[in-house]
């Protein structure tokens, strides 16, 4: 697997972070996590601001996984500014929330999202989904080469 580039994981709850972290371990997924635990702290990542001011722009994650029940911005408005920003508008993003909202998975598609998952409550098969998403995510899929246009 590819393991040059970080994931963002967008999750306010300790301990799905947690759950996330240990099941990208298991899976021997290998790349960096960066955690946002707010809609302002991924945002502040994703354009180099805030206390990632000094990021290197040049470098994005190679996908986000992004929670939609976020304090002060949540995941659609985080998914929102994503797409209408071109140096983000192509980034992978996976929606990974304990929603089951019809209204928010078909918003969460109109704004772009990549994928929509819901968190499994059994650890095994959430220890399963992540390490299909890591596979498919950061080895089978062609990332968007924003530099060759």
């Amino acid at each position: 697997m590819a393991t040059d580039r970080p994931i963002l994981l967008v999750e306010d709850n300790p301990d799905d972070e947690a759950l996330t972290l240990r099941a990208f371990s298991k899976n021997k997924i290998a790349n960096q996590v960066v955690v946002a635990r707010d809609g302002v702290e991924a945002l502040d990542y994703l354009f180099c601001t805030g206390q990632y001011s000094s990021r290197d722009s040049l470098v994005n994650p190679a996908f986000v996984l992004l929670d939609l029940k976020l304090p002060r911005i949540d995941g659609l408005e985080v998914l929102r500014r994503i797409r209408a920003d071109e140096r983000t508008a192509l980034l992978p993003v996976v929606v990974l929330t304990t929603s089951k909202e019809h209204q928010d998975i078909f918003e969460a598609y109109r704004l772009g999202a990549n994928s929509y998952i819901r968190k499994p409550v059994d650890f095994e098969r959430f220890l399963q989904a992540v390490g299909q998403l890591g596979l498919y995510w950061l080895s089978l899929n062609e990332p968007s080469d924003p530099t060759a246009r």
